[in-house]
């Protein structure tokens, strides 16, 4: 439970709503409470200062009646005292704590103008001002006005518990629209771990939030796109590990058949000498397949080594054509090389001929005695470009994007008069982009086809160059 993400998300957004609430609730109830009690204290202030206001203009026994019978009726007591501060008259009883602050008054310091003497309303049981009586520039007294700090707190309390009230809907309220904010934020992500499992059950048909144009949307695609990537993978292995049983089987079959024709005592010296011939080619074509199989796994395992190091790339190409020389003069194919001159490039030699054997091993086997194949090398100052281009059948359009892939042979007969198992062509590009290089095939049915290997030399090269 306390390891769900929505309660965790939930937690972390309550926790920080709630410090933020907090302290702004502070700040709200501290400045309100100040706002009322300086009310308070300015309506005390203003009505002693208009009583002193009338009586500095009628200074009599009547005026100061009515002034005591008007406190009397409010909640508020008024005291004016003489010029000896000797208490005059006043509305309410004088208590103690009343006497006492009209006996402290420093007349020097109040003399001039009203103030406010006591203000601490939560300590104190009364809050009081002092207005000072001027007649002709003499002091003749004060009205000193005072307050029930009581009637204060009992503002200070309700506007408590109205804050109290606020506050703990304002709680209640923020529970709600984290748990639904927290749903809303964690939906997603609850549905993308059902489709993980899904793709772990091997369901690879889901599609999730196409519409979202946010991180989830395009964590969505990206898990949408890995389904489909899946499921490519898994059809690739079924087809994958389908031709590797067909491609052993068939050698396995001829070993097995032509092994128990020559169990046979009436065959021929002739015949014996013809099937172990085709025994001799078919173990030949099993150990260059498994050889091939296990170089494409070392591939997949990232075991594959390549050692570069700086190589005259002419002598490299013309090594390769030296090898393939026989099957060429055997066929009567016309072989030419070019070069744009001495080019050194920074690869593995063993791998890059392996490269351009399979390629040539390919344009040989495809095309008819008398024809033509070639070999250009063209570089420049970043890359070193090889065009190897023959006569022969061509490959359809519908298979130029296949022909990299693993087994993957244009005949669809596989024939075994033609082609190996599929493995060379996908060895070489693979050799070709550990090299940080690309290779790519055009060809015309019928015409030829041309594979065009291209390898930088850049950083690499003048790193070597340096060492």
């Amino acid at each position: 439970m306390l390891n769900k993400l929505s309660l965790k998300i939930g937690m972390l957004f309550f926790l920080v709503v709630f410090i933020v609430e907090v302290i702004l609730f502070y700040i709200l109830y501290v400045n309100l409470v100040d706002d009322r009690v300086e009310e308070v204290m300015d309506d005390l202030l203003s009505r002693g200062n208009t009583h002193r206001d009338v009586l500095e203009e009628h200074y009599n026994a009547t005026t100061l009646e009515h002034v005591a019978i008007m406190e009397s009726e409010s909640d508020f007591n008024v005291v004016i005292t003489d010029q000896e501060g000797d208490i005059v008259i006043h509305s309410n009883p004088v208590e103690a704590e009343m006497a006492e602050v009209i006996d402290h008054v420093d007349d020097e310091r109040i003399s001039g103008e009203e103030s406010i003497l006591v203000s601490d309303w939560s300590e104190e049981k009364y809050v009081s001002t002092a207005s000072p009586l001027i007649e002709d520039g003499s002091h003749n007294g004060h009205v000193f006005m005072f307050a029930d700090s009581a009637d204060i707190k009992r503002i200070i309390d309700h506007l408590s518990r109205q804050f109290l009230f606020v506050g703990l809907l304002t709680i209640v309220l923020t529970i709600l629209t984290v748990l639904v904010l927290s749903r809303i934020i964690t939906q997603p992500v609850l549905t993308m771990k059902k489709a993980t499992e899904q793709l772990s059950r091997g369901d690879h048909e889901v599609v999730l939030y196409p519409h979202r144009k946010d991180e989830f949307g395009e964590l969505a695609a990206a898990i949408t796109r890995l389904s489909g990537d899946l499921e490519r993978l898994k059809n690739e292995r079924n087809e994958f590990l389908a031709s590797v049983s067909h491609e052993l089987r068939t050698p396995l079959t001829y070993l097995k058949g032509y092994t128990d024709i020559l169990r046979r005592e009436d065959l021929s010296k002739e015949d014996r000498r013809k099937y172990l011939t085709i025994i001799q080619e078919e173990t030949i074509h099993l150990n260059g397949l498994i050889k091939n199989l296990f170089e494409l796994a070392k591939i997949d395992q990232n075991e594959f080594a390549i050692k570069k190091e700086a190589v005259a790339f002419d002598d490299l190409i013309s090594t390769v054509i030296a090898r393939i020389e026989p099957a060429v003069d055997k066929k009567n194919i016309e072989l030419t090389f070019s070069s744009s001159g001495e080019l050194e490039a920074v690869v593995d030699p063993k791998r890059m001929q392996q490269v351009f054997l399979n390629i040539l091993d390919n344009a040989i086997k495809y095309t008819p005695p008398a024809g033509r194949i070639g070999v250009s090398v063209t570089g420049s100052r970043n890359e070193i470009i090889t065009a190897i281009s023959d006569s022969g059948i061509g490959i359809d359009q519908a298979d130029e994007p296949y022909v990299f892939e693993r087994l993957y042979r244009a005949e669809k007969s596989r024939s075994r008069l033609q082609g190996g198992a599929g493995l060379g062509l996908t060895i070489a590009k693979e050799i070709v982009e550990l090299h940080g290089g690309q290779i790519s095939v055009q060809s015309t049915p019928g015409e030829g086809t041309v594979f065009t290997v291209s390898l930088e030399r850049g950083d690499l090269y003048e790193e070597c160059i340096a060492d």
